[in-house]
């Protein structure tokens, strides 16, 4: 260890770093895989036993949607719920195509449905996604507020699953469901978005939940207590990921946030390369906002579940994303120069067995969904590890380098919203 180079000292940085997020990911995993046989039990019986219908307020933020928002509010006007007690608030944000025109359609189908449309014009909106729920909740009446993005077509009982698990203590604060793929067919790239989507993303959030008790907004498919938003005072409307930022602050209110997987939405995802990285770019720069944000205030954290995910953000893009960076110039260095790892041990062993580990992680996460535990889906993962993997560290690069403009130029929130197909 005396002879060990500048060159040894970064690849141990680089294989410690990888590898701790790697065992927390195989952590959380087997705790999601545990919550998924605790939840199947759940009989779905339970959803027509509830006592008290709350009046319920679902909000759609709406900007350039015209291909998907007919689709997403008749599915919402579907959902197993008593309709007296819903009311509908579409939020058309400063749309330039015929978003309203379609909206206009479908109310016209709905005469005896609550169904309000809000147009914003320049001055009061086109600011974000954070702009246009804050509008929407002052002209809500709910007692509790239920978000779905504009590409969504929640299952019927999903909402049930959603009321009778906040209304089931007043410990929870908001509860969200889980979002599944509706486009995984589309190409390679809507199967691997596919893959992510239920291990990386709903088995992270089972695993948090069942280990810790923790659960983040994902941004669509939640339901929040009134009095919850009325004493946070809204979005903040800096905020790209709104959906994270707010998980924060109901956080260190004192609230959980629960995880009910059995409320399920389909959603559209990007098609291209060029969706995927702007739309990855957005939620990576709103990452960084409330990393920042939070991370200031870090030694006035008392709330454990601020603290964890302050630590797990700040693993995913600090200390993973430099490892990843740093093994690629360890790596290049050794073939062009003469700096070279001179450690004494097989690390193409450990190497091989990081990326078994990979593979073995997200194929369990597989086999809980129905049809997905696949030969086609494990050869998938297997070549996911070398190219749709490898591209998040160039996503993560970019959303810092927009955070840091955006903050040096000091611009606010706008809409930068994923296209659709």
């Amino acid at each position: 260890m005396k002879n060990m180079t500048f060159v040894d000292y970064l690849f141990l940085y680089a294989l410690v770093c990888t590898w701790g997020l790697l065992l927390l990911n195989i952590i959380l995993t087997l705790g999601g895989y545990a919550y998924y046989l605790h939840i199947s039990k759940i009989n779905i019986n339970i959803l027509r036993k509830i006592k008290k219908y709350p009046f319920v307020s679902i909000l759609i933020p709406a900007h350039n949607e015209e291909k998907v928002i007919g689709r997403t509010l008749k599915a919402v006007l579907s959902l197993d719920y008593p309709i007296e007690k819903i009311e509908i608030i579409v939020i058309n944000d400063c749309s330039t195509d015929d978003t309203e025109k379609v909206l206009r359609k479908v109310v016209a189908e709905n005469p005896n449905r609550k169904i309000t449309i809000i147009n914003t014009d320049p001055l009061t909106g086109g600011k974000g996604k954070s702009n246009a729920l804050n509008i929407g909740f002052k002209r809500s009446k709910g007692e509790l507020l239920v978000v779905y993005d504009a590409d969504n077509t929640p299952e019927k009982v999903s909402l049930r699953y959603l009321v009778h698990t906040i209304m089931s203590t007043d410990e929870y604060g908001a509860v969200i469901g889980k979002f599944r793929t509706r486009n995984k067919e589309r190409n390679m790239l809507t199967r691997f978005i596919n893959i992510e989507t239920l291990s990386f993303q709903w088995m992270a959030q089972a695993g948090r939940w069942k280990l810790f008790k923790i659960a983040t907004i994902p941004g669509t498919n939640f339901i929040i207590r009134r009095s919850i938003l009325q004493g946070l005072g809204g979005w903040d409307e800096r905020a790209v990921a709104e959906d994270t930022e707010i998980s924060f602050r109901i956080y260190r209110m004192g609230y959980k946030i629960a995880f009910m997987p059995l409320a399920v939405t389909w959603e559209q995802e990007p098609e291209t390369l060029r969706v995927w990285f702007k739309q990855r770019t957005r939620w990576a720069n709103g990452n960084i906002y409330v990393l920042i944000k939070y991370f200031k205030k870090i030694f006035e954290q008392k709330n454990t579940s601020v603290l964890f995910d302050l630590y797990y953000f700040f693993s995913v893009y600090i200390l993973f994303l430099s490892s990843i960076l740093i093994s690629d110039i360890v790596f290049i260095l050794g073939l062009l120069t003469d700096y070279k790892i001179s450690l004494v041990g097989n690390f193409i062993i450990i190497w091989i067995l990081s990326y078994i580990l990979f593979v073995l992680e997200v194929s369990i996460t597989l086999t809980l969904e129905k049809g997905e535990s696949n030969y086609k889906n494990i050869l998938l993962v297997a070549i996911m590890y070398f190219t749709y993997c490898q591209l998040w560290m160039v996503v993560a690069i970019r959303g810092i380098a927009v955070y840091l403009k955006n903050s040096i130029l000091n611009r606010e929130a706008k809409w930068n919203k994923t296209e659709r197909f």
